[in-house]
């Protein structure tokens, strides 16, 4: 059944979309949360999101024409119901968006659920320093490993923008080392 056609056939059809959607669960909830939380940076965040995600996806299946894979499709719903949360909690808080990125950030070495070392957390505070969408692109293509042909699906982007995101994005984040690690 992982198939994705028979798979989105069975999403599509209303007596077989409960456990199609269970199986679909299964196969990309842990990919979804991961990319997910690189967005929004907290687990309980990440985990808020990725059910909002999975609501989404389940309402709107039928919707779904195949014009790209599901995955993508389901990548582009999580990344933009996390752009959304960031969002509205940056304007709750009255803040600029890179001002609330920068505060999640600060938190992360105290977040029970973040296991990276020293390394990790600069490169985390880097990133987070970047503009929204070259910290999305820088994400996607660093530790997602996308193709710029996907990505380019997912963000409705031209593949030359990415590249160029891609690119300024590295060099930001290798100032920012270069000008912390002394």
């Amino acid at each position: 059944m992982t198939d994705e056609i028979t798979l989105i056939a069975e999403l599509q059809n209303s007596k077989t979309r409960e456990k199609a959607f269970r199986v679909l669960i299964t196969l990309y909830k842990e990919r979804l949360y991961w990319h997910i939380r690189k967005i929004v940076i907290t687990h309980d965040d990440a985990d808020d999101v990725l059910q909002n995600t999975f609501i989404k996806i389940f309402k709107n299946i039928e919707k779904f024409n195949q014009e790209s894979k599901l995955y993508s499709w389901m990548y582009r719903i999580a990344t933009n119901e996390s752009i959304t949360f960031i969002n509205k909690r940056a304007k709750e808080r009255n803040l600029d968006i890179s001002d609330y990125h920068q505060n999640l950030v600060s938190t992360l070495q105290s977040d029970v659920f973040f296991s990276g070392d020293e390394i990790q957390l600069i490169l985390q505070k880097a990133i987070a320093t970047l503009p929204q969408k070259q910290q999305l692109v820088f994400n996607m293509k660093y530790f997602d490993e996308l193709k710029y042909e996907e990505m380019s699906t997912i963000l409705e982007t031209s593949v030359g923008a990415l590249k160029a995101s891609y690119f300024h994005a590295i060099k930001k984040i290798e100032a920012f080392i270069k000008a912390n690690s002394d």
